[in-house]
Order: C-alpha cells, then structure tokens, then sequence
C-alpha cells in the first residue's frame, strides 16, 4: 500500500493500467482530452508491477485496471471515470484535484 501511496502523492490525476488494455487507453484519452495533468503507470512494463497490483487490492480496488486515482482518492476504474463524465461531476473533480485550471475570461 505504501509503494501506491508514494506513486499517487502529490499528483492530481494517477492511472494504473496495462499496456495492452483498450479501457485503460479510453481513460486516459478522455482525461487528457480536458487538458489534465496525468501520470500513467503501466504495470506490465515496470519492475514492480505485480506488486503494485497486489497493494491496489489491499486498498480495496477488486475490480479490473485501469485504477485511477483523481486527488490521491481512488476513484475505481472505466465505468466509475465514465459514469462521473456521464454526471457531469469528472471535470469538478479534476478541477478541485489542480489537474486542470479553469479561469474566467
């Protein structure tokens, strides 16, 4: 758990996904469409991998990757990033995390 804490502290928006994962991909394209900040971690292809993945579990994540992580809160994976987009609550929440900046004109 300690090794997913120190990947997510200190930045607004965090994937952990796999390489090959088109979900993952989906993700990451719609954050990064709102201009976003993001780091993306693809677990297959670093050294600790597989033990990131087992610390996702013991945070709770039983679900399949992506696992992201808006504001060092894991937020869960594609369905819950969609249905926040869905409801219109995805961008406040990247807003309040500093991942993105709005400004008045």
């Amino acid at each position: 758990m300690d090794a997913v804490n120190v990947m997510v502290r200190e930045k607004p928006v965090v994937i952990f996904s796999k390489s090959s994962c088109c979900m993952s991909h989906s993700v990451e394209s719609l954050i990064r469409g709102f201009g976003a900040n993001l780091t993306v971690y693809e677990l297959d292809r670093i050294t600790n991998g597989q033990q990131i993945e087992r610390a996702l579990v013991q945070l709770g994540f039983r679900q399949s990757l992506p696992a992201v992580f808006i504001g060092q809160q894991l937020v869960g994976n594609e369905r819950q990033v969609m249905s926040l987009h869905v409801q219109n609550q995805l961008v406040p929440l990247l807003i309040q995390a500093g991942a993105i900046w709005m400004w008045n004109k």
